[in-house]
């Protein structure tokens, strides 16, 4: 600790990041990275973004992304002016903390769910409530109807992988005309029905999702946020007011080609969720006990083994999952869902360990 540092940077604790390893023949299942590559039509953006020369590295790129903003308006339906765009859905979330989020009530979002949601409450100074999860790991709609400064949950959650139904959602967005309430979808693809079909009847609703994920792009660091125009134009203010160019060149032309190829897109969704169908039935084979998961990864635990000593064994046989030490989910690993050749070694390797 330094005595130049502003008091509120000695009172962070800061987000930890799912450990990238070293380790040689590695299977990775730890940070909910999609195991199948990003559209070939991507590296092909990519390449002619750089230019033959390189000439696209010398020029700053658009500030506004209008084309990608305009491709993610046509893909979902909205206009260019309800789209807000980022390095990565951390970054867009960070600023819709900054600009939507702090206000004299406290926030509310789940005990249980995405780490960084108080990392950015302490370097905001925003106040929040943590509210429980039901004993199934499930959030309560019911829970969130009360004064709070605005509202902010993962769907499907993380990093328990359970979804809440567009019912519930708009029970919460119903029960809250004065707060905004902020659905994270970083894995609503992998088998949920995203709450943007609600934008244009619900103005406090922003729906923020990214590419790291479905669309195999989590190098590119590309994300996004959707809502009511106001709530958009805020957003920029901020961004505006911090960083005009946060995405590059790279990753917007990128980032239009992974929308655009569509089949890609759904081949490789529908192969994630079926090698996350077998591998929740192996798991259970073997004893596990393992929440329904609409996301990229499950989470699982065994009755009779202790997880941190699950996660050290698979190490031991270069296999990286994650394990959260954390109240109510210690005995818990969530496991990212790999191709059907790392799922089956996964669940090989622990069959020896829980024998």
């Amino acid at each position: 600790m330094s005595r130049y540092w502003n008091p509120v940077v000695a009172r962070l604790t800061p987000y930890v990041p799912g450990e990238q390893p070293q380790l040689e023949r590695l299977i990775k299942l730890n940070t909910n990275e999609n195991p199948y590559g990003p559209s070939p039509r991507v590296l092909q953006a990519v390449r002619d973004a750089l230019g033959a020369d390189g000439d696209g590295l010398r020029r700053y790129p658009d500030p506004d992304a209008a084309r990608l903003k305009a491709t993610i308006a046509g893909y979902h339906a909205l206009s260019a002016t309800q789209v807000f765009v980022g390095n990565g859905s951390d970054e867009v979330l960070a600023l819709v903390f900054q600009a939507l989020l702090k206000h004299e009530r406290p926030i509310l979002f789940p005990d249980i769910t995405y780490s960084f949601y108080p990392v950015y409450c302490g370097l905001y100074e925003i106040a929040y409530e943590s509210v429980p999860l039901t004993d199934r790991f499930t959030i309560r709609a019911a829970d969130y109807v009360r004064p709070n400064g605005g509202i902010i949950f993962p769907n499907p959650n993380a990093p328990t992988g359970c979804l809440m139904p567009l019912q519930d959602i708009e029970a919460i967005l119903r029960g809250n005309p004065d707060s905004v309430v902020v659905i994270d979808e970083a894995y609503v693809d992998f088998g949920g029905a995203s709450a943007v079909t609600l934008i244009d009847r619900y103005p406090n609703l922003l729906v923020v999702q990214t590419l790291s994920k479905s669309r195999s792009l989590a190098g590119l660091r590309v994300g996004f946020a959707m809502g009511h125009a106001d709530l958009i134009a805020g957003l920029e203010r901020v961004k505006n007011s911090f960083n005009s160019y946060p995405l590059d060149r790279l990753a917007q032309a990128g980032a239009i080609a992974a929308f655009e190829d569509r089949d890609h897109f759904e081949r490789t969704c529908q192969a994630v969720m079926a090698s996350r169908d077998e591998l929740t039935q192996r798991l259970s084979a073997l004893g596990f006990e393992v929440l329904p998961s609409s996301a990229n990864f499950v989470f699982a635990r065994h009755p009779a083994h202790d997880a941190a000593a699950l996660a050290a064994a698979l190490r031991a046989r270069h296999i990286v999952v994650r394990h959260f030490a954390k109240p109510r989910i210690a005995q818990f690993l969530r496991i990212s869902v790999g191709t059907e050749e790392e799922c089956a070694a996964l669940t090989d390797a622990l069959a020896d360990v829980v024998a």
